[in-house]
């Protein structure tokens, strides 16, 4: 793991394979706990390739000067993602009012 918020990664590899690529971060909170949002994709060794873009919300928090993870929310889909940004969307609009 990382001991600094900005070198936490999703990416992965496994047998010389980048399993999981990291393609764009944004770290929304840091401090002693850590909120980070992730767009990556999978290798699909059937099609060896990697498939559609997915995302990633990742909580970490900081213990002995190492940030390690405590939760995460997949986002299934891209039509999943416009969902909850159209709702936070709305929300946020509604508070503004």
């Amino acid at each position: 793991m990382a001991s600094n918020v900005d070198d936490l990664t999703i990416s992965y590899e496994e047998e010389g394979v980048l399993v999981v690529k990291e393609l764009d971060k944004v770290i929304l909170s840091k401090g002693s706990w850590a909120t980070v949002l992730f767009r990556y994709q999978q290798w699909e060794k059937a099609k060896n390739d990697y498939g559609q873009d997915r995302y990633s919300i990742r909580r970490y928090r900081k213990m002995d000067d190492e940030y390690r993870q405590q939760a995460k929310f997949n986002i299934s889909s891209k039509e999943q993602a416009i969902k909850i940004i159209d709702a936070l969307q709305k929300w946020t609009k509604e508070e503004n009012e």
